[in-house]
């Protein structure tokens, strides 16, 4: 039983063959016992890391019409502020406050064999009293879309296929998201939910933490590990679909957020690295010796089973987590 999550260097992959194969094994095998661990090394700009929470503070610290501005309830694709209390996870509500923002695109017009999912598609909503959080968001993407490409590489090669076997999914259109996430303090001490046990539905997902904070928690082997923030280092799991590919060799893991003690507050900032909305992800042929050990899927009797189509998932998650907005824009989906 482990009491910590472990730390793995990224910078291993640029130390030579032998340092770059003792990482992918490092990878694969903590990603199947565990499911989540720290990365260090990852060669994100701290610069960038500093200015990205020093906006996220502006933003929570305005005022409540201005946030409200832009509230989710604005908008059929769920983007921009959500209010304290209005997310939930398994029907429990969440205390927290976010910004959702995906990529920016186009809406997808609706019309006979359209998939529903085509919905998510379209714009973010932005705070006018802050316009550079666009440009620092749009940076952020971009290069945690690097690592997390290039984790994924790893971890195919890990596995025996292919480097590239998992980038026709993310070629056309990748559907990642980023929350911005205040929680505020209700812990007293008996802790309170930030956000209730859950799996992630996509690839993986790369988390910054507040420094010196804590309130995330992994569950192993049937107890609660802390994950408090480690100096330069993201937080890293699995999501459903990376365990879908791999008949549940890698492991997608329940994990929850408490929130922090009264007075206080957390911001934390996940990345979810997601395919394309009408992408598959590819199943991979394990060697005999891995297969042995891939027990299939997370048994989880209170959700619902992973579906083929990543977009089938997100969908079915924000009409679940957000039922304000999709009375609102979705009603013959529900």
């Amino acid at each position: 039983m482990i009491t910590e999550l472990p730390v793995l260097d990224f910078s291993r992959l640029d130390s030579g063959e032998a340092e770059a194969a003792a990482f992918r094994a490092q990878l694969r095998q903590v990603t199947h016992d565990v499911g989540f661990f720290y990365l260090v090394g990852h060669g994100v700009d701290p610069q960038l890391t500093d200015d990205l929470l020093a906006l996220s503070r502006r933003f929570f610290d305005l005022p409540v019409e201005q946030k409200l501005a832009i509230e989710n309830i604005n908008s059929a694709q769920f983007r921009g502020y959500t209010r304290v209390g209005g997310e939930r996870t398994h029907g429990d509500v969440d205390w927290r406050e976010q910004i959702d923002i995906g990529v920016d695109r186009d809406v997808v017009p609706g019309g006979p064999g359209i998939p529903n999912y085509w919905r998510l598609e379209g714009p973010n909503l932005w705070p006018d009293a802050l316009p550079e959080l666009r440009d620092v968001v749009a940076r952020w993407n971009e290069q945690l879309n690097s690592v997390a490409l290039r984790l994924l590489r790893a971890w195919a090669l890990s596995l025996g296929a292919p480097e590239n076997v998992f980038d026709a999914a993310f070629a056309d259109h990748p559907f990642s998201l980023i929350k911005i996430v205040r929680y505020p303090g209700e812990s007293d001490p008996a802790p309170k939910q930030g956000v209730g046990a859950h799996r992630d539905g996509g690839v993986l997902t790369l988390l910054l933490v507040e420094p010196g904070k804590g309130g995330l928690q992994v569950e192993h082997e049937g107890e609660w590990i802390d994950a408090p923030s480690l100096p330069g280092a993201f937080v890293v799991n699995i999501g459903e679909m990376l365990e879908l590919a791999t008949n549940g060799y890698l492991k997608a893991t329940l994990h929850r957020v408490i929130s922090p003690l009264i007075g206080t507050d957390r911001i934390s900032i996940p990345f979810f690295f997601n395919p394309a909305l009408d992408a598959t992800m590819p199943k991979l042929e394990l060697s005999p010796e891995l297969a042995a050990e891939a027990h299939g899927l997370s048994v989880d009797p209170t959700n619902s089973p992973i579906l083929e189509t990543y977009g089938d998932n997100a969908l079915r998650y924000r009409l679940r987590a957000h039922p304000n907005v999709a009375a609102i824009h979705h009603t013959d989906l529900l």
